[in-house]
């Protein structure tokens, strides 16, 4: 408006030292410089008025974006895990005897109803444990007769746990009893074919990770991934973003041309975070959580197509 009024002064103050001098010899000479004046005055006003608002018509559009790569979580999207987890937590627990609170007079069990809610508030392992231990007490067991006391004894016992642990899911998964997902198979073989860049970045420690992709998609469609990460290669846990940040860094692909596929709020929170979009595929456990963050919600990815995910991406982009 400063500019306007501006242009608007100057139509007015050029004219009116001539108007001046005249004024005093012509009342009629008057009376039509006045009117030639306002209605000139009005006119560029006016067409200052206009103008601000073509520039902004005017203005060019956001750069589109299309998919470059499409990342997988690996628990609750490429295999409906927890519950596996779950029990080879247990079977751990059992095994080193682990009574927490030490009181307990039993082997510490994670209920079904307690994991399904536990696993979305804490990501990874060892955070797990940790934070159940320090909530509820660090624990007796065969790996210590007491509670340990200092960080060192407690990494220990807590490093202890997860590798036993891990073993024995990996003897799950490799049992034989487990698939994946519907549409994950396809979903990824389609993304090759289009010559997207594929990638898997998981919350869990690396080896179990490795060895459930090699039962699950295969030893071939895991060397064909342009990246892999684990819980192993990041110093944070989801929900913080770390991992998607690498993974987009190692893809060398922006971020915004990322769409993540996840099961849980903590996941993502984790790709939103990070600047990527993100669609869930939701399991049995996180199926109550809030999404709204999420650009599609689907209960598995068996009618799913990559065409789907590439629409919605440029869709959401332009919304925005």
């Amino acid at each position: 408006m400063a500019v306007v009024y501006c242009n608007h002064s100057a139509v007015l103050l050029s004219p009116s030292t001539a108007v001046s001098s005249s004024l005093s010899s012509s009342s009629s000479s008057s009376s039509s410089l006045l009117q030639t004046l306002r209605f000139k005055s009005r006119s560029v006003y006016s067409k200052s008025r206009v103008s601000p608002v073509s520039a902004l018509s005017s203005s060019p559009p956001p750069p589109s974006r299309s998919l470059e790569a499409l990342i997988f979580d690996c628990d609750g999207v490429i295999l409906e895990s927890e519950n596996l987890h779950r029990q080879a937590y247990n079977d751990a627990f059992s095994h080193f005897d682990v009574r927490c609170p030490p009181s307990s007079s039993e082997s510490l069990d994670w209920s079904l109803e307690f994991y399904d809610k536990f696993q979305n508030l804490v990501g990874g392992g060892k955070p797990k444990m940790r934070w159940y231990f320090k909530e509820n007490g660090w624990p007796t067991s065969t790996i210590f007769d007491s509670p340990p006391q200092s960080d060192d004894d407690r990494a220990k016992l807590i490093d202890t746990i997860q590798d036993w642990k891990t073993e024995r899911y990996k003897e799950i998964i490799k049992s034989g009893s487990v698939e994946p997902r519907p549409g994950v198979i396809r979903l990824m073989d389609e993304a090759k074919a289009a010559g997207k860049k594929l990638a898997v970045c998981s919350a869990a420690t690396k080896s179990s990770v490795i060895m459930c992709l090699e039962n699950l998609i295969d030893i071939e469609r895991f060397q064909g991934l342009d990246c892999f990460l684990a819980g192993d290669d990041v110093k944070e846990k989801k929900p913080d973003p770390s991992i998607y940040i690498t993974a987009a860094e190692k893809l060398g692909v922006s971020v915004k041309d990322c769409l993540v596929i996840e099961d849980s709020v903590i996941g993502l929170q984790a790709a939103t975070k990070a600047g990527m979009s993100c669609v869930i595929t939701y399991t049995s456990s996180t199926s109550d959580q809030d999404f709204k963050d999420a650009i599609s919600v689907y209960p598995d990815l068996s009618n799913v197509k990559l065409k789907d995910l590439e629409t919605l991406l440029e869709t959401v982009v332009t919304a925005a």
